[in-house]
């Protein structure tokens, strides 16, 4: 019998950091890391990316997208996919989105599995912050929410945003099926 998707309920929070950070974190040891923006992703390398890093988080948007549509939106100019490689293999990517001249969003942000807990996701995350104060906007916002990881939101202050609202929403969760007819694509 096929498994029907689940509505999760989820508190989200839209923050918003004014100033760029005032952090400075050393790339951490034992670890050969690299940081590599990927214009024009291959959209099947894209969803994987987004996968290894939502899937213990019900991130789905993305993978319900078509080709069409997720080729606009990631290989937009005002948008840009970043890699993170640790020790030769991928270990979490970071999305930034232009929203206007103000404002950059961190629209997606995140470690694989395995990446959890080597002591790099503040450092991961400052990296991200750096590349989106480089265009001088008034802004950087970033959103999430209570499916994220249980200390995201936590994260995200110490790194100098502030919460400007919160909202009540449903995530409609994907079968194993949908999941893998999206990553075929």
């Amino acid at each position: 019998m096929a498994k029907q998707p689940t509505i999760l309920n989820a508190r989200v929070t839209q923050l918003e950091m004014t100033a760029p950070p005032k952090a400075s974190l050393p790339v951490p040891v034992n670890l050969q890391t690299a940081i590599i923006r990927a214009p024009d992703i291959p959209l099947h390398y894209y969803r994987y990316l987004y996968r290894q890093v939502g899937k213990r988080w019900s991130w789905f948007e993305r993978l319900r997208l078509s080709d069409e549509d997720l080729a606009k939106i990631i290989h937009n100019p005002k948008v840009s996919v970043t890699v993170l490689l640790v020790n030769g293999a991928p270990a979490g990517f970071f999305e930034l989105a232009k929203a206007d001249d103000e404002t950059i969003e961190l629209s997606y942000f995140g470690l694989f599995e395995h990446a959890l807990g080597l002591g790099i996701g503040k450092w991961f995350l400052l990296q991200a912050l750096y590349s989106a104060w480089q265009d001088t906007p008034q802004r950087v916002t970033v959103t999430t929410n209570t499916l994220d990881h249980p200390r995201a939101l936590q994260l995200y202050q110490m790194m100098g945003f502030s919460p400007v609202s919160t909202r009540e929403a449903m995530v409609e969760t994907m079968t194993d099926g949908e999941i893998f007819k999206a990553l075929d694509r």
